[in-house]
């Protein structure tokens, strides 16, 4: 089985504590869809992630990873 992970809530708590509410309006979607990321309940699209990743000034890779 294979997955997509991330490190979304590490990446909140390491910038400040950021909440939920401020990363979903950095990323142009709604907290709940954060809640459901953080839960490993959704997956994002493409442009989602990298939104994700800008909102937090790193690598697409920092915050997402592929195990297969």
């Amino acid at each position: 089985m294979t997955r997509i992970t991330n490190r979304i809530r590490r990446l909140r708590f390491d910038h400040s504590e950021m909440t939920q509410e401020e990363l979903a309006q950095r990323a142009g979607c709604t907290r709940q869809t954060i809640i459901a990321l953080e839960q490993g309940k959704y997956v994002p699209s493409i442009e989602l992630a990298f939104k994700i990743a800008l909102a937090f000034g790193v690598t697409l890779e920092e915050v997402f990873q592929y195990e297969g």
